[in-house]
């Protein structure tokens, strides 16, 4: 899935007598919007890492590189990142869930 296109949907749609609107973006710092907008940041370094570390495998395989240090580092940086990135996501699925099932 790629988030890069959820960026720009945070117009906002007003309807009037006329028909449907739309009107700028508005600028927030909103809680929200700081923490979507990490989530994003954390899944777009997991994406770097997971790359850099399929890189560094390819490298190791291809002889160019003799270094198993350094292919276990990017290794474990990009398990590591991937690891949290899921827990973050169980978390925010849990909180969704628990939402969903308030009665108003």
């Amino acid at each position: 899935m790629d988030v890069k296109s959820l960026l720009g949907a945070s117009s906002i749609v007003t309807a009037d007598r006329t028909g449907l609107k739309t009107q700028a973006p508005a600028k927030s710092n909103s809680m929200f919007d700081k923490i979507l907008n990490s989530a994003i940041d954390n899944i777009n370094n997991t994406n770097n890492l997971l790359s850099d570390a399929e890189n560094a495998e390819i490298s190791f395989a291809m002889g160019e590189t003799e270094s198993t240090h350094d292919l276990m580092i990017a290794l474990q940086k990009a398990s590591t990142a991937l690891q949290y990135t899921v827990a973050v996501r169980d978390k925010f699925m849990d909180a969704y869930k628990e939402i969903m099932n308030m009665q108003i």
